[in-house]
Parts: C-alpha cells; sequence; structure tokens
C-alpha cells in the first residue's frame, strides 16, 4: 500500500483541533489494514544498504495496546554488527561531506517528499507500536517531514554556512565555512519515534555527517521506515546506517566507538549524562544532548480558568505523560484552585481511553512493564505525601486486559514532595498551591530540568516576568492547545536548559544545523 497527501489540504499538528477529519479518518483506516496485514515479519539490521542477519535473539517488537500481537521481529545487533556500520559511514562520508550542500539538501527535501507520501502508514505504525492517538502519530509523521524542510532552509539562508570575512592585505580573501564532523551515531527515544530520528538524523545528514542509527527498543518498526524512506529518496549507500538492538548489548559500544565523531542524543539524563562525562577522551567531541523534563504550568489568579485547564489537561495527558515537554506539575495561585481543579478533573473524567487507533480515543497504553511500574511507585507515593483527587489505578478490564493501560491522575500534594520533581514520564500530574506568581516560579525553577514551562494569566507583565525569570527554553503562555507541548519545526525552537539539554540550542529552531559542524578559516592570498 501506498498513500498520499493530495486528499489532505490541511496539515495535522499536536496543536489541530477544528480540521475536518472525515478524509483523515478514511485514509487512516485504509492505513491501519494494511499494518495489520504486515505485522509479525523478520527484519535484518541495514549496513551500507545491505541486510545483515544477526544470531542473536530477536527484538520481539510487541504492541503496548495489545501485547499478544507481534508486530515484527528485528535482528539484534552486537558489538561487531555497530563496528561494521561506523567502518562504512566512515566510508561514506568522504563523499557525502564532499557532495555540495545544494545536491545533499536536494536528495533530503525528497526524503520529505518520501514521508508525506507515505505519513498514513507511518502514523498507523507509530499507533499501534507506541500507542499513540490518531492525532498525536499524524503530528508525529507531518513534523518528521517539515523537520528537514525546515532544516534544508535553515541551510540555504546561511548560503551553507560559508561567510566571507574581512581582509588585512589587499590580496587576501578569507572565508568562515562550517565543515561535517565526520560520523554521527544518532540514538532515539520510543516517544517520539519518527519526529525525533528524522530530526537528529537530517541535520547530521544536511550537514555532510553520515549517521549510525539505533532507535528505540520499543520502536525498531518505525525507525525502519524511516531507513525507507532516506533509501527511496536516493541517499548513498553507508550515509544512513539502521541498527537495531539491545541497549544493554550495543549501547557503550555504539558511542565509544573510536570511529564515532559526534552523538545525538535523546533519553534519559541519567544515560546522556554518563554520555557526556566519557564520550570525549583524546579530544573534546559533540554530544548533543535531550534529556527530558519535569515540566511545570503555573495557573494566576487572573487566568481564564477554562483555557488554563484544557491546555494542562491536553500537556499532562497527551500520549499519556509520555513527552519530554509534558506538564507534570501544576502551581496554582490559592485564590483559584478550587475552581480551577473542578474545571480541570471535569476534562480528565471526560478523556477518552482506550485502543488509540481507534477513530474518537484520546488516551492509550503507556508503553511498556516498566512505565506500569514507575506509574503505581508514583501512586504510592502520592497517597503517603498527600492525596488523588482522579484515577491512581491500573485499567485491566475488557479491551484493556492485554495491554499496559493505567488511569490518568492527579494528585494535590505539599510543595515539598519529591513527585514535584522527580521525572516519571507517565501519566500523572501534581498540583500545589501558591501564594503568589514569585512563589510559582520559585517553585518551578527547584527542579533540575529545564525544558518547558507555561503561564496562565491575562496581565501581561505576569508574562513578562515569567518570561525573564523561568528556567525553561521552550516556554508558552496562554496556550489551550497545550500548556506546555505542541513546538513545531520554525515555529517554537525545541531547547533544554539546565538537566534538559547539553547545548543551549534546541531542535525545531534555528541553531540546530550548525551543531553538526565545526568552522574552518579558508585564507588565500591572490
Amino acid at each position: 500500500m501506498t498513500t498520499t497527501a493530495q486528499a489532505l489540504q490541511f496539515k495535522i499538528t499536536y496543536s489541530a483541533i477544528n480540521a475536518d477529519m472525515n478524509e483523515f479518518h478514511k485514509q487512516f483506516d485504509a492505513a491501519l489494514k494494511w499494518a495489520r496485514s504486515e505485522a509479525g515479519k523478520d527484519h535484518p539490521l541495514y549496513i551500507d544498504d545491505k541486510p545483515v542477519k544477526s544470531l542473536s535473539q530477536p527484538i520481539v517488537d510487541l504492541s503496548p495496546i495489545d501485547t499478544s500481537v507481534v508486530l515484527g521481529r528485528f535482528a539484534a545487533a552486537s558489538a561487531e554488527h555497530v563496528d561494521l556500520a561506523v567502518r562504512a559511514a566512515r566510508r561514506a562520508q568522504k563523499a557525502w561531506g564532499r557532495t555540495h550542500w545544494q545536491e545533499r539538501i536536494k536528495l533530503m527535501r525528497k526524503a520529505a517528499g518520501e514521508i508525506r507520501r507515505r505519513k498514513f502508514e507511518i502514523g498507523a505504525v507509530m499507533s499501534l507500536e507506541v500507542g499513540k492517538s490518531r492525532m498525536e502519530a499524524m503530528g508525529d509523521a507531518e513534523e518528521s517531514a517539515d523537520l528537514i524542510d525546515y532544516y534544508c532552509a535553515v541551510m540555504e539562508e546561511n548560503n551553507g554556512y560559508v561567510k566571507p570575512l574581512g581582509k588585512l592585505m589587499p590580496n587576501e580573501k578569507t572565508a568562515s565555512v562550517l565543515r561535517p564532523f565526520g560520523v554521527f551515531v544518532c540514538v532515539a527515544p520510543f516517544n517520539f519515534p519518527m519526529a525525533l530520528s528524522t530530526g537528529m538524523s537530517s541535520a547530521a545528514l544536511i550537514a555532510g555527517n553520515c549517521v549510525v542509527y539505533k532507535p528505540a527498543q520499543d520502536t525498531p518498526w518505525t525507525g525502519l521506515m524511516l531507513y525507507e524512506c532516506y533509501k527511496a529518496a536516493g541517499l548513498p549507500s553507508g550515509a544512513f546506517n539502521f541498527v537495531t538492538g539491545l541497549g544493554s548489548v550495543i549501547g557503550d559500544s555504539l558511542w565509544k566507538n573510536p570511529g564515532v565523531d559526534g552523538i545525538v542524543f535523546t533519553g534519559s539524563k541519567e544515560v546522556g549524562m554518563r554520555m557526556v562525562k566519557e564520550f570525549s577522551k583524546d579530544w573534546p567531541k559533540p554530544a548533543l544532548m535531550e534529556l527530558g523534563g519535569k515540566n511545570p504550568a503555573i495557573v494566576c489568579e487572573t487566568a481564564d480558568l477554562d483555557m488554563a485547564a484544557e491546555g494542562i489537561m491536553r500537556s499532562a495527558f497527551g500520549l499519556q505523560g509520555q513527552k519530554c515537554s509534558a506538564c507534570s506539575r501544576v502551581y496554582v495561585h490559592k485564590k483559584v484552585a478550587k475552581p480551577f481543579l473542578e474545571k480541570l478533573l471535569a476534562k480528565t473524567k471526560a478523556i477518552v481511553s482506550g485502543d488509540p487507533s481507534s477513530k474518537d480515543v484520546f488516551f492509550g497504553p503507556v508503553i511498556n512493564g516498566k512505565a506500569v511500574k514507575t506509574y503505581e511507585e508514583g501512586v504510592a507515593l502520592a497517597k503517603k505525601d498527600g492525596k488523588i483527587l482522579i484515577g491512581g489505578g491500573r485499567m485491566t478490564a475488557g479491551s484493556f486486559a492485554k495491554g499496559h493501560f493505567v488511569e490518568p491522575t492527579i494528585a494535590e500534594l505539599p510543595l515539598d514532595s519529591d513527585l514535584f520533581r522527580k521525572e516519571l514520564f507517565v501519566p500523572f500530574l501534581s498540583v500545589g498551591v501558591v501564594e503568589s506568581l514569585d512563589q510559582a516560579i520559585a517553585e518551578s525553577n527547584k527542579a533540575e530540568y529545564g525544558l518547558t514551562a507555561g503561564i496562565f494569566t491575562k496581565k501581561k507583565e505576569e508574562i513578562e516576568k515569567f518570561f525573564d525569570e523561568i528556567e525553561s527554553g521552550v516556554c508558552y503562555a496562554n496556550r489551550k492547545t497545550g500548556a506546555t507541548t505542541g513546538a513545531w519545526p520554525g515555529v517554537q525552537a525545541f531547547c533544554g536548559w539546565k538537566g534538559s539539554g547539553s547545548t543551549g540550542k534546541g531542535g525545531c529552531g534555528p541553531y540546530y544545523v550548525s551543531q553538526f559542524m565545526r568552522e574552518q578559516s579558508r585564507t588565500v592570498m591572490e
């Protein structure tokens, strides 16, 4: 099956709420039928564009919606396979790095076109593999194509990062040229398995690097579809190598291989910090990290409470709270705490839970059993520290029986609870009552993370104070479609501060691609 975008004249983003969805659902249903017919197949690694088998036990890709459903069996790479992939990337990079940047972006735009052509297939696979709702899955696919196009446009706007400089002598001609590092290892997470994989890898490729790519253990099928799109676009052999495997087996061998010049990683702070500390040995190497968040929303005394409740509910429970940008804590002014919570609880009670590949379901399963355990530990701590207002349990009856389903949960807690600072990455929202905006900002900044943050207020001066004092890279004010979520390429740069990022320059923004290059000054005496 191949699908086309021509029937849809609008774009599905994470914030799209007013589109006519009839044609969308028709095409999504067809893609689901295709995905289910393709499930259960065996898949090799792809190194230098050649299928490579493994003697190890395969990774069995199970759906979190129903763990009896096998989506595929994927080869489990060894350290030797990783070394083969790095060597292939190094061989290919010599020619790819010399390819004029205009030719590189021409091929990369073809890759964006391939993603758009297959976006319903990609969305259907993500829905089954991650447990994304249809809107979340299609937003992920759409963002992937937009990321490539945006990074290509940034490259064009900067003339391939070739900039004439001044001269000290009349016959001197000097230019600053940004050039690729060489080979990047790209390690992707499960929650945005297409968009984050595409964003990280495409920036590296556009800059002239070659890539060894490892998708998350829970989402190898989506990662394979990215490889297929790059291949269909005509990327040269070895430019993008697809390596599936267990992190415990090949994780270290990926980024510790001496042939690797840089790493780009989205995942846990624990793993990312170890990479940052241990990656550079003989000389400093780039380690581009996006390491999660504990994102606050502040509800001021003058806030539109309906807007605040809607935006916070969407950010807290979209994709079951499994977003780096998810709203996981709220600081609400004491004068509006009661009416705000009433509205928030009403909206949470109205959430439709179930099989997220179904037409009208908003809330699906968490990704795996480990996430369920984390959720249960959070609930236990909330019962000890404060009060569960809604949720707190597993969903196991009927159609929920074979999946990783838990209830969307809100707890009112004292401000000193660890749940305001510990990242859970599950559908759990902590609410605290504050005396003032100053206190809310101070409490927000106590967390070690600084990815996204939101505020709801009718006072411009409070918005400005929030922007000036909050320690977060992505800030929103009065955003009904998502209090802390919904960044889009070229619209909101997605940059983590503090424990949320390593470089101070984020994906989706104008400075991201340049991080995959290093500067060379070129002087010619004429």
